[in-house]
């Protein structure tokens, strides 16, 4: 299985943006990170990149529920969304899928949370399109 869900989105980078953050909130995320991979890799590397922008969104709620769970799952938290220009007026929307990094952690009680907040992202995501 993939470790993430994608779609393709008619629109610039910022608009989508605005979308993919209307789209959290509804479902109750903030985003907590937004790293602007272009202006990054110029900046440090002195190198072109393609519009590309990692939010990291978070759900409080299921958030204080899993850190109860494994003190350190901090470490895998937030869950990110990558929106990226793949052409003009073309964007991709990814989000990871939480049930499939938290394979990585042998906690059966993440289990229930990793399943709802990965139910909310796909929702998101799916309701780009």
């Amino acid at each position: 299985m993939a470790y993430y869900f994608t779609t393709t989105v008619k629109g610039n980078l910022e608009e989508t943006i605005e979308k993919v953050k209307g789209g959290l909130a509804g479902k109750g995320f903030g985003v907590l990170s937004d790293i602007d991979v272009q202006a990054t890799m110029k900046k440090k590397l002195g190198e072109d990149f393609r519009p590309y922008r990692i939010l990291g969104a978070c759900n409080p709620p299921f958030a204080h529920k899993a850190l109860q769970a494994e003190d350190k799952i901090g470490t895998m938290l937030p869950c990110n969304v990558i929106v990226q220009e793949t052409s003009p007026g073309t964007c991709e929307v990814s989000a990871v899928d939480p049930v499939e990094s938290m394979k990585a952690v042998s906690n059966p009680a993440l289990g229930s949370v990793a399943g709802d907040i990965r139910s909310m992202l796909k929702s998101v995501i799916d309701g780009l399109s």
